[in-house]
């Protein structure tokens, strides 16, 4: 005979493990679906990111002063077109063209000064300075390369052919002082040269090409009277450069008076003697004021006020002899020295 079933309460009461059947949830069956969706297929394998500097692609050298400049920017993204958070090292170096007709990257690397970056805590410019005493009237070639904490790099940046010359001297005696027309800029320097004008007025960050000289010596007529600048000068040869000079740093102010009238003429009009001359053009003219001699006699003012270079003098007698001068006022009050006198004897 089968030994019959216990109830339930009476296995429970022995001490037995019995489960009691329940009925799913459905939340349950909604986790195990998901769970078996997402295990149904295998995507490709994620490998860790490498982090690998992208290269340079603009280093550029230019020879100023004692020093070769070099500059170029770390690109602000990985190889893989990551952000580059981290910076290894910046491998510079800079040697002679190997000789031969082959360039051998290894072998010029091996050749090469290494020059001492400091690390730079993130991407962007960088410059460093070489001098060039020991590569003077040699042809070198310059190149870098960035590192991630690991030592891994792209590869060296384009390579940069440079023939490296005797320094430029500086300009000498550099001076600013105020001008009828502006400041007037007075230096000396090398010839033959170039030189750059770099001008840094009142609210500018930093100074900017204000125009390139042919001579030693510039006038800035832009400058205007009242405000301060900053100017400075470079030499530069073919395609080197001296070292920047200066600032010299002006407020100039207006102590001149207007320049001196020209080309007056005087004609016979009907019924009276006409002068006219030449404009002036100071941005502070003021006036014209008229002087007459009569028959050799001294010089007086007969008309002033006048804003057009032209004036026509009725008050005469006829068969005088006349000689008229003009002379130009500022704003300031200031005036010119008259001008040399015109002769005519009235009809």
């Amino acid at each position: 005979m089968r030994e019959a079933k216990k109830p339930l309460a009476h296995a429970r009461g022995l001490g037995e493990c019995v489960t009691e059947p329940r009925p799913l949830g459905s939340g349950f069956v909604c986790a195990l679906a998901l769970l078996l969706a997402g295990c149904g297929s295998i995507g490709e394998p994620l490998y860790p990111a490498l982090r690998i500097p992208s290269r340079v692609i603009d280093l550029a050298v230019t020879e100023q002063g004692e020093n070769l400049d070099i500059a170029f920017t770390i690109p602000p993204l990985t190889v893989e077109g990551l952000p580059l958070k981290e910076i290894g090292g910046v491998d510079l170096r800079v040697g002679p063209s190997p000789a031969g007709n082959g360039f051998n990257v290894d072998e010029w690397a091996n050749s090469a000064m290494s020059v001492k970056v400091p690390t730079p805590a993130a991407p962007g410019p960088v410059q460093a300075l070489v001098p060039v005493s020991a590569f003077v009237g040699k042809e070198v070639i310059a190149a870098v390369r960035v590192s991630n904490p690991r030592g891994r790099d792209p590869g060296w940046s384009d390579f940069k052919t440079f023939n490296v010359q005797a320094p430029l001297p500086d300009p000498a005696g550099f001076r600013a002082a105020a001008d009828p027309k502006g400041v007037a800029l007075t230096w000396s320097g090398p010839s033959p040269s170039q030189f750059r004008i770099f001008r840094q007025a009142e609210q500018q960050p930093k100074p900017i090409l204000l125009a390139t000289a042919t001579e030693p010596g510039y006038i800035d007529i832009s400058a205007e009277y009242g405000k301060t600048y900053r100017y400075s000068i470079q030499a530069v040869r073919d395609n080197i450069e001296s070292n920047v000079v200066g600032p010299e740093t002006i407020t100039p102010i207006d102590t001149f008076p207007p320049d001196v009238p020209s080309g007056l003429t005087a004609s016979v009009g009907i019924g009276a003697v006409e002068l006219a001359w030449n404009r002036n053009t100071e941005s502070d003219f003021k006036e014209y004021r008229v002087l007459r001699s009569e028959d050799g006699g001294p010089f007086a003012e007969i008309a002033r006020g006048l804003d057009a270079p032209i004036y026509s003098d009725r008050n005469f007698q006829s068969g005088k002899h006349y000689r008229y001068q003009v002379l130009a006022v500022d704003e300031g009050g200031r005036g010119s020295v008259p001008c040399q006198p015109v002769e005519i004897t009235a009809p």
